[in-house]
């Protein structure tokens, strides 16, 4: 019986036990949460850094893999808060309804030359800083001297996503996708808040640059994520197994979470001129202004600072 007992007083110890590491993680996580929402884009310094009235510009060295070579160019990532209106999905006129989405934007350009002529790529997306779930809506444009190709995806109950493109066997096209990661989402998200990074087995739709650049279908891959950090940076990377693709991201631990260098590898080129590639950015500078309202002849010495062409 005393035998007995003992067993019995000891599992319930155990189990006692198992209850409170569990309880007392889950108080942990929520305290690391409350945390986060504490250093929200919401709470000083960050309201005071992106709500300011002002645009973050930076500037980076761009060396784009394209067509099995190695292209210089520049390359601009321009974050600026902005309101959304929740129906449209369109920059509000109406800056003070109250059922505006407050969103963070980015606008992600790089501008570089194939041999004789020019690329110029341009992704928007528009994330809800309140949420700080998935975008609201994703735009990407490439243009170049054989014609220019559009996509936009919209989350509503699903991803309503339409393409535009002057190649026949991509065509224009509409598809709807469950919701789930997006490469380019993760731009801003990190801007944001860094832990709530997805990390681990993902699915996640890629950029629709890199879709378009290598003619991959639209749709959800599977990837595996981590966030690691040293000292002074975190260091995000995404794997494709399936596309024999890397991206790695480089930025600042310390607010406002500064992006500072990113790598690409894959597979450029078509036929022989195929081989595994890395296009690279490093961090130039950047300017802090209303660059809406610098629009006069003597306003362009501030590219000099960005050291952009």
């Amino acid at each position: 019986m005393d035998t007995a007992r003992t067993y019995f007083e000891n599992r319930a110890t155990l189990i006692l036990l198992t209850l409170f590491i569990v309880v007392w993680n889950a108080n942990a996580i929520a305290h690391h949460a409350a945390e986060e929402r504490n250093t929200s884009i919401w709470s000083e310094p960050a309201k005071s850094y992106w709500y300011s009235g002002q645009a973050e510009l930076s500037s980076y060295r761009l060396k784009q893999a394209r067509y099995g070579e190695i292209h210089e160019g520049t390359s601009t990532l321009i974050y600026v808060t902005e309101p959304t209106n929740p129906t449209t999905q369109i920059k509000a006129d109406d800056y003070t309804a109250k059922d505006n989405i407050h969103t963070l934007k980015l606008n992600a350009t790089k501008k570089f030359e194939t041999g004789l002529y020019p690329y110029s790529i341009m992704t928007s997306v528009f994330f809800p800083v309140e949420s700080r779930d998935h975008a609201l809506k994703v735009t990407s444009s490439v243009q170049e001297w054989c014609g220019h190709v559009f996509t936009q995806l919209n989350h509503r109950e699903s991803y309503e996503i339409q393409g535009f493109s002057y190649f026949e066997s991509e065509g224009d096209f509409s598809l709807n996708l469950t919701p789930t990661h997006l490469e380019s989402e993760l731009w801003v998200k990190l801007r944001i808040a860094p832990s709530a990074l997805p990390q681990g087995n993902i699915s996640i739709i890629p950029s629709f640059e890199y879709l378009r650049l290598r003619h991959e279908k639209v749709t959800a891959y599977s990837a595996d994520a981590k966030l690691t950090q040293n000292e002074k940076e975190y260091t995000y990377i995404i794997s494709y197994p399936e596309l024999e693709r890397e991206l790695v991201i480089n930025f600042e631990r310390a607010f406002p979470h500064k992006i500072m260098s990113w790598y690409e590898s894959y597979v450029s080129g078509f036929g022989e001129a195929a081989s595994y590639m890395t296009t690279s950015a490093e961090y130039i500078d950047t300017l802090k202004t209303d660059y809406w309202n610098k629009k006069r002849v003597e306003d362009g010495a501030l590219r000099e600072k960005l050291r952009l062409p």
